[in-house]
C-alpha cells in the first residue's frame, strides 16, 4: 500500500517523443512531464507558487468586494449558524480545530466557538477585520484572525495571481500539526464557493487532494463548503444520474467521502455592497441570473478517503488517472470496450474480465470504483510496456 509522503518522488517522463504527431505512449514507472514544453504543463502539481521577497501573509492587499463583479456572500443567519455547527463539531470526532474562509461578520465563528473549536479566519476583506478581532479577545483566544484569501491559496496556474498565498507560510506560522493520510482529520475547512470562480476552485480542490499538496501536505483535510445546487448535483452524480454523471463526479465520489449536508434558499446569504454594509444588492442582472440558476445553495461535505492511494493510484500518476476518465467522458455513451483502444494498448477483452464488465457495458454505466479499478488493472499490467497513449489534445488543464 502507498503511503504519501512529504517528500514525493519527481513526476514521470515521457517514454517516447510525440514528435510531429499528437500521439505519444506514457510509460508507467518513467518522469513524467519533466521535459515538456511549458504550454503542456499547465495546472500540474509539480509547480509550486513562491512567494514575493519580503511579502508576509499579515501584510496582504485588500479591497472591498464591488457588486456584479466581485460579489461575496456571508452566513449572517444565527438560524443557520446553528445549523451547521452540529455537522462540524461531531461528538465521535476528535477534530475541533476549524479553518473559516471569509467569515464575514463572524456569525458562524461565534457558534463555533461556542461549541468547543478553535477557529482560524481567513477574511480577504479589511473590512471585516477590526469586529474579528474585538470577537477573538472576547473569546479567550480561541479565534485567530488573518488577513488573506483562503481562494487565492496555492495558486496552480503560471500567470501571476495577486495576492498569492503559501499554504506552507500560512499553517508554518499558524503552527498546524501535520497527520499522516491514515490517521485523522488534521483540521477542517468551512466557507461558501465564490460564485466566480466556483468550478474552477472544485477542480483545484480535486488536484491539491490527489496530489498530496497545498493544505493536503498536512493530511485529510475535510472541506465543508456551500455551492450551488447544480455543481452539487454533478458532484454527487452516478449512473443513476446519467445526464448530470462525468469526469467530475467520479474524480470527487473516488478522492472523497462525499454527503449533503443541507440546502439552503441562496437568497439567505447576505452580500457585501459598494457601500461596505452587508445585505441585498441592487444589481437587478445579477439577481436575475442568480435566482434562475441558483436557487438553492447546498452543504456539502468532502471528506478524503483513507484508502485513496494505493500502489497503483498515487499522487505520481494521479493525472494518468485524470486522463483517462476525461477521455472516457467526451464519448460518454459509446461501450467501455471501444474507449479502451484509443487509450492504452492492453489488452481490453482481458481487462474488462478483470474487473467483471462486459463487451456492452457504456461509460456511463460505471460506477466511480469501477473506474477506480479499471485504472489500477490498467497500470498493474506486466505484460505491456507501455501502457498508456496520449493525445495532447487532453492539456492537463484545470477547466
Amino acid at each position: 500500500m502507498w503511503v504519501p509522503v512529504a517528500g514525493l518522488p519527481m513526476r514521470l517522463t515521457l517514454s517516447a517523443s510525440s514528435g510531429a504527431g499528437r500521439s505519444c505512449i506514457w510509460r508507467s514507472g518513467a518522469a513524467r512531464w519533466k521535459d515538456m514544453p511549458a504550454r503542456n504543463r499547465r495546472g500540474l502539481s509539480d509547480f509550486q507558487p513562491q512567494l514575493l521577497p519580503g511579502q508576509d501573509f499579515r501584510d496582504l492587499p485588500s479591497r472591498p468586494s464591488k457588486c456584479g463583479v466581485e460579489s461575496k456572500r456571508y452566513l449572517t443567519s444565527p438560524r443557520l449558524a446553528e445549523t451547521v455547527v452540529p455537522f462540524l463539531l461531531r461528538d465521535d470526532d476528535p477534530c475541533k480545530l476549524i479553518l473559516e474562509c471569509n467569515p464575514g461578520p463572524g456569525i458562524l465563528t461565534q457558534a463555533l466557538i461556542q461549541g468547543g473549536a478553535r477557529v482560524i479566519a481567513l477574511e480577504s476583506d479589511k473590512t471585516f477585520i477590526p469586529h474579528l478581532q474585538s470577537l477573538g479577545e472576547k473569546l479567550g483566544g480561541k479565534l485567530h484572525v488573518v488577513h488573506c484569501d483562503f481562494f487565492k491559496l496555492d495558486p496552480r496556474s503560471f500567470g501571476v495571481v495577486k495576492p498569492t498565498v503559501d499554504s506552507r507560510v500560512l499553517l508554518r506560522d499558524l503552527e498546524i500539526e501535520t497527520l499522516s493520510w491514515s490517521k485523522g482529520i488534521p483540521l477542517k475547512v468551512v466557507g461558501i464557493f465564490p460564485a466566480k470562480n466556483e468550478k474552477k476552485m472544485i477542480w483545484k480542490f480535486l488536484h491539491d487532494i490527489y496530489s498530496c499538496t497545498s493544505l493536503y501536505r498536512y493530511g485529510r483535510v475535510e472541506l465543508n463548503f456551500f455551492m450551488n445546487e447544480t455543481d452539487c448535483q454533478k458532484i454527487m452524480a452516478n449512473p443513476q444520474n446519467r445526464n448530470l454523471y462525468q469526469a467530475l463526479s467520479v474524480l470527487w465520489q473516488v478522492a472523497c467521502e462525499v454527503k449533503l449536508l443541507h440546502t439552503e434558499p441562496w437568497s439567505s446569504f447576505d452580500r457585501y455592497t459598494r457601500a461596505g454594509q452587508l445585505g441585498r444588492p441592487e444589481c437587478r442582472v445579477r439577481e436575475s441570473l442568480e435566482q434562475q440558476t441558483q436557487q438553492n445553495l447546498c452543504f456539502i461535505q468532502c471528506t478524503p478517503r483513507r484508502n485513496l492511494f494505493t500502489e497503483n493510484l498515487t499522487p505520481v500518476n494521479y493525472d494518468v488517472f485524470f486522463h483517462m476518465l476525461k477521455q472516457c467522458f467526451l464519448k460518454r455513451n459509446a461501450k467501455l470496450i471501444h474507449q479502451l483502444h484509443s487509450l492504452s494498448p492492453v489488452d481490453a477483452v482481458g481487462v474488462l474480465k478483470k474487473i467483471k464488465q462486459k463487451g456492452t457495458t457504456k461509460i456511463t454505466d460505471m460506477y466511480p470504483l469501477d473506474f477506480k479499478r479499471l485504472f489500477e488493472t490498467i497500470e498493474c499490467s506486466k505484460d505491456y510496456s507501455c501502457k498508456w497513449l496520449y493525445d495532447d489534445f487532453m492539456e492537463d488543464v484545470i477547466i
